[in-house]
């Protein structure tokens, strides 16, 4: 049972208790919670189920994406991976659709002896918090994988690390927020509209108000530019480039790899993640590049090189789709979730490489702050306060705002 709905202060009939800027993973999920908690509740955005979802590959990998100096964000992916089974269920029922959500595991393995000692260092810290991950060898690794290149010198088997197609996740969560009588405004919105020291709403690109009780700041990377908010409450959130392929496995290949692959090659991280209908995503770069999303042959090369590398066979399949998209960075790598210092004012931005993983227990956490005004203990150190004035804002080389249009679109 949710608690019941509080009305918002400053909220008038006709208004909505809760709008949403940005209709992409964060913003839609907190508005199927908060409407399912009562709360009127609008999504603004022009093209709600687009932006970083259509070309995150969609890991669910508490374990395998562990970094050093991340354990406290391990403790919130452990949450929210937890929460996946029942929430992917809930979500497939409401919305009638299938998420391509898969239990297949993950294998991160090692193609050198520098990278093998990296792999080995990192199941320590895994096993150090409590995790469960098994080191193979590498003929155990080509055992499981059989198309893994001959020099593959260990690996790690995750099982609990599954994965899910974030573009059905967006598309479900889209029809169960209209079913779930969430208002959508497909337009921009321009402005924070501010009075007596609180959020009062937004403006949209025409110059149309439109007033709310709170309003939640989910616009991902871009959530830094929107205008009125004070600037000791910007978010220091950063667009991060990512450049993915998308290959084509052709059925008469018959199996190709059964569950996702990951490795370090030449130092960068790469993964192979095959989906059920028979597409395999290859990904991604890392590119602190502001707010540019052109795909390079660079890029392209770089993911087709280290992939053959890991899969020779890789070549041999189609290639699809060559897509470029910006992961919403914050400066410690983890997500901004609930009130922010502006009273009104709530924020589910800054997930970086963690926005699928991390969608259930987003949805959670914003219907909690926007329905009780307070975080649940799993979210308080991911507070957007825990960022002061002085922390670095979004990069100065902003887009203009018909960019900033184009780019979330």
């Amino acid at each position: 049972m949710h608690p019941p709905a509080r009305m918002s202060p400053g909220t008038a009939a006709g208004h909505p208790d809760a709008v949403i800027v940005g209709g992409g993973l964060a913003g839609l999920v907190t508005a199927w919670r908060a409407a399912q908690r009562g709360l009127r509740t609008t999504v603004v955005d022009p093209e709600p189920g687009g932006g970083a979802a259509r070309v995150a590959a969609g890991m669910l990998a508490a374990v395998t994406e562990l970094h050093y100096g991340e354990e406290t964000l391990l403790g919130l992916n452990l949450v929210s991976a937890g929460r996946y089974p029942a929430f992917a269920a809930e979500l497939a029922e409401a919305a009638g659709q299938d998420l391509g959500y898969r239990r297949c595991g993950t294998l991160a393995v090692a193609l050198d002896a520098d990278d093998r000692a990296h792999l080995r260092e990192l199941h320590a810290l895994q096993r150090r918090c409590g995790l469960d991950s098994e080191w193979l060898t590498g003929r155990e690794c080509r055992k499981l994988e059989p198309m893994l290149a001959p020099g593959v010198r260990g690996g790690l088997r995750v099982d609990g690390d599954h994965q899910i197609d974030p573009r059905r996740l967006a598309t479900a969560l889209l029809t169960a927020c209209e079913r779930a009588g969430v208002a959508f405004v497909r337009e921009r919105a321009e402005r924070l509209t501010v009075a007596d020291g609180r959020a009062t709403g937004v403006e949209l690109a025409d110059g149309t108000p439109l007033p709310a009780g709170q309003v939640v700041l989910a616009a991902g990377s871009f959530s830094g530019l929107l205008a009125g908010v004070p600037e000791h409450v910007r978010p220091p959130v950063r667009p991060v480039k990512g450049q993915v392929l998308r290959l084509r496995i052709p059925a008469a290949y018959g199996p190709f790899l059964s569950r996702t692959v990951r490795a370090v090659v030449r130092g960068g991280p790469l993964y192979l993640v095959p989906r059920e209908n028979g597409d395999l995503v290859v990904g991604a770069t890392s590119e602190e590049l502001g707010w540019d999303t052109t795909v390079t042959a660079g890029g392209v090369y770089e993911l087709l090189r280290d992939a053959h590398e890991l899969v020779p066979g890789i070549t041999e399949l189609p290639l699809t789709e060559t897509i470029a998209g910006l992961r919403p960075g914050s400066p410690d790598n983890a997500p901004l979730l609930g009130p922010s210092a502006l009273p009104g004012l709530l924020m589910a931005t800054g997930h970086f490489r963690n926005g699928v993983l991390l969608t259930p227990v987003t949805g959670d956490v914003m219907a909690h702050a926007l329905t009780t005004g307070e975080l649940p203990e799993e979210a308080r150190p991911f507070t957007p306060l825990r960022f002061g004035p002085t922390t670095a804002a979004a990069p100065s080389s902003a887009p203009t705002r018909a960019a900033l249009q184009e780019q979330t679109a």
